[in-house]
């Protein structure tokens, strides 16, 4: 099995996140306007979407790449599958 990568940049980020969503509940506890919720809630998704894009990147240069130079035709079909039910999966 390949080397994973380490996705340390994306744990940072998804650190901040945490903190934007604590931010949030505070927000919420103080009774803050639904329009400053909404702002900053559409940051995080944004932040998240980031974070994802990054992943499938690292995902498509190392696993994936790595299963097509193999030269092993199952590897790289599983592979090919995999991304294509990701795909599936984020349309719905």
């Amino acid at each position: 099995m390949p080397d994973h990568p380490s996705h340390k940049e994306e744990l940072e980020r998804l650190r901040k996140i945490e903190g934007q969503i604590r931010g949030v509940q505070k927000m919420i506890e103080e009774g803050r306007y639904c329009v400053d919720l909404l702002q900053v809630l559409g940051s995080i998704q944004g932040a998240i979407e980031k974070v994802e894009n990054q992943i499938l990147k690292r995902h498509l240069e190392g696993c994936v790449s790595e299963a097509v130079k193999s030269g092993s035709p199952r590897a790289r079909n599983e592979k090919f599958n995999e991304i294509v039910e990701l795909i599936a999966k984020f349309r719905k």
